[in-house]
């Protein structure tokens, strides 16, 4: 029982969610960008680097915020606000799977998806994981390293970068926007306790969070569909894309009139049931391009 519980306090630390988003994103660049084939060692090799990068990643943030941790109610059970696993013990772990990662992609894969991993990696934990504490554009920082899964896809399929491949990356790094300040609004009055500077815990009105809301779920409908008009997709996806993002700016604006608490939590819904949908549709859209 007990070694158990600690192998479940190891796996928090890689938040299985922010994971299962990477490969999943991952998995999408490289699938575009090699015209759908995901059966070669390659592509395992590309699976096994990112987890273990990400999953570190994410325990080096864990890390170094754990004092904080122990400020929000949220977050004051996490494994080592709780004393689960000893910070020594979190750093070592998070250290060597970025590490680990790294090398396999850097020898298993190329230089470049090497390179975007450790970029990302770094991004994540030595700008964003700091300037939460420093400045509401935080969550714009934090964005970057969030879209940047896809072009590790994208460069580990093809060697190389190009448009489609920063659509891919443009998308998901609006996307983060409207996502995460439903998150900073439904929890921010833990993120005030722990000095967190996220632009829904620095305004009274709330006024300018809701126009990035607004201005975010409005762009995402632009970027969504010019995938369609570069040819990278067909009518299956506009049409898709569209409803899609309409839909998400209806919610959006839903909580921006009534800026209550359920509403941002439709909010969050919302982007979590959005980006999948998204992916699917262009995913099926490439399938029917192929035949």
């Amino acid at each position: 029982m007990k070694k158990k519980s600690l192998f479940l306090s190891y796996t928090e630390l890689s938040k299985p969610r922010i994971l299962f988003l990477v490969l999943i994103t991952t998995t999408i660049g490289y699938y575009l960008g090699t015209g759908g084939d995901l059966s070669s060692s390659l592509y395992l090799n590309l699976l096994a680097g990112v987890a273990l990068t990400c999953a570190g990643s994410s325990a080096l943030n864990h890390y170094l915020e754990r004092e904080y941790d122990s400020k929000m109610l949220r977050t004051q059970n996490r494994p080592l606000p709780s004393g689960t696993i000893l910070p020594s013990h979190a750093l070592t772990f998070g250290i060597l799977l970025v590490l680990f990662g790294i090398v396999i992609l850097y020898v298993g894969i190329n230089i470049l998806a090497s390179f975007l991993a450790l970029l990302a990696s770094f991004l994540y934990i030595l700008v964003y994981t700091p300037m939460k504490r420093v400045s509401w554009l935080n969550t714009t920082c934090g964005a970057v390293p969030g879209a940047i899964p896809p072009l590790i896809g994208w460069a580990a399929g093809t060697g190389t970068l190009n448009f489609q491949a920063g659509m891919l990356f443009l998308i998901l790094f609006i996307w983060q926007h409207p996502h995460f300040y439903a998150i900073g609004w439904m929890f921010k009055d833990d993120y005030q306790r722990a000095g967190f500077k996220m632009l829904p815990c620095l305004e009274t009105d709330g006024k300018k969070t809701l126009l990035h809301i607004q201005w975010t779920a409005s762009a995402l409908i632009i970027a969504s569909i010019i995938p369609s008009f570069i040819g990278m997709s067909g009518r299956l996806y506009l049409i898709g894309a569209l409803f899609s993002g309409i839909l998400l700016l209806l919610v959006a604006n839903g909580f921006i009139h009534s800026k209550s608490l359920e509403d941002a939590r439709k909010l969050l819904k919302a982007t979590v049931v959005y980006i999948p949908v998204l992916l699917l549709l262009i995913v099926l859209d490439a399938n029917l391009k192929a035949r």
